[in-house]
């Protein structure tokens, strides 16, 4: 046999076969996915999304303090609004009394060194359900759109949130949540993560059971992209990051994995995030709950595909078990 066929030597040992990534997986590289509702004190099952639950500011120091001590850095809220007045602007997802704004000022006083995200976007506080201000036959009118998330972005960098993560799709929202952070002296204290490639997935359906937020008429397809585009999310990415996005964001991660390599080579200086969706998350649960494999060992692999693409932060449902198991 040629020498050059003799592979094996250099993966026969389990540190040699560590050596073989590019990149591992460490707890600060995972964000978790938090539902904050506005009830103080819920703490509600998510049946689409085993583990995960609603919950209210006042249950967060006895939920997150635990997985604070074992290593987790970063959270991204979402928050889940049910006894607000919605409107068809969204007047209720900057609302200092709302879920996310108390949750926010409640991490910070809580959990000093946590890094918290929110997620910015209308759907879960519009009457319509959809991500942006509709004009009146039901389209989206780009510019109160944009206008109205920037705004929000502004409010929750304000109440102290780390970073603003705009998941709407809006053309041209980052430019203009960018000039708003830095006209309002935040361009330098608040992160602009980008959901910059989100596309029409069938994978967001037990979040959207969780965060109430599917739309009550038509869908979300002429804002997110088509699961074919792979030449408009790669124009996506490269907009984002010469309109100012400090990160960039690929969603969902399995089925895209080649526009996370592709968002790696179109953005090498900037972090690559991508988000592991409740779908995924499901889909793994429910094999392993069917014997079809371990769920620890598939949870690695899964995330472990979305380094080797490239990413190098991963939001995932699955963290507080990485807490545990990049102990063993």
């Amino acid at each position: 046999m040629d020498i050059s066929s003799i592979l094996q030597g250099g993966y026969q040992h389990p540190l040699s076969r560590q050596w073989q990534g590019r990149r591992t997986l460490t707890k600060s590289m995972l964000m978790y996915p938090i539902f904050i509702t506005d009830d103080p004190e819920a703490s509600v099952e998510i049946k689409t999304l085993p583990g995960q639950r609603r919950w209210g500011v006042n249950k967060l120091e006895s939920f997150l303090g635990p997985l604070v001590k074992k290593g987790l850095k970063s959270v991204i809220l979402f928050g889940v609004p049910f006894k607000c007045e919605k409107d068809g602007k969204g007047t209720p997802a900057d609302d200092p009394k709302g879920p996310v704004i108390q949750a926010i000022r409640k991490l910070r006083s809580l959990f000093p060194d946590l890094y918290i995200a929110c997620d910015v976007c209308l759907c879960e506080y519009t009457s319509h359900g959809h991500c942006g201000v509709l004009n009146d036959d039901g389209t989206i009118n780009i510019e109160p759109s944009v206008a109205r998330i920037a705004e929000v972005a502004l409010n929750y960098a304000k109440a102290g949130a780390h970073c603003v993560a705009p998941s709407d799709m809006m053309d041209g929202r980052i430019k203009a949540i960018k000039r708003a952070l830095i006209d309002a002296g935040y361009g330098n204290r608040c992160t602009l993560m980008s959901y910059s490639a989100k596309f029409a997935s069938s994978l967001y359906g037990p979040f959207r059971e969780a965060a109430g937020s599917a739309p009550a008429f038509g869908d979300r397809k002429c804002y997110q992209l088509p699961p074919t585009a792979k030449g408009l999310a790669r124009r996506a990415i490269q907009r984002d990051v010469t309109e100012g996005a400090d990160i960039i964001m690929v969603k969902p991660s399995l089925p895209y994995l080649d526009i996370i390599a592709d968002a790696a080579q179109l953005a090498p200086d900037h972090p690559l995030a991508c988000y592991q969706v409740s779908g995924e998350y499901a889909m793994v649960c429910a094999g392993a709950d069917a014997g079809v494999y371990d769920l620890r060992v598939m949870a690695f692999e899964t995330v472990e595909s979305m380094i080797r693409a490239g990413a190098t932060l991963i939001l995932s449902y699955f963290t507080p078990q990485f807490l545990d198991w990049l102990e063993a």
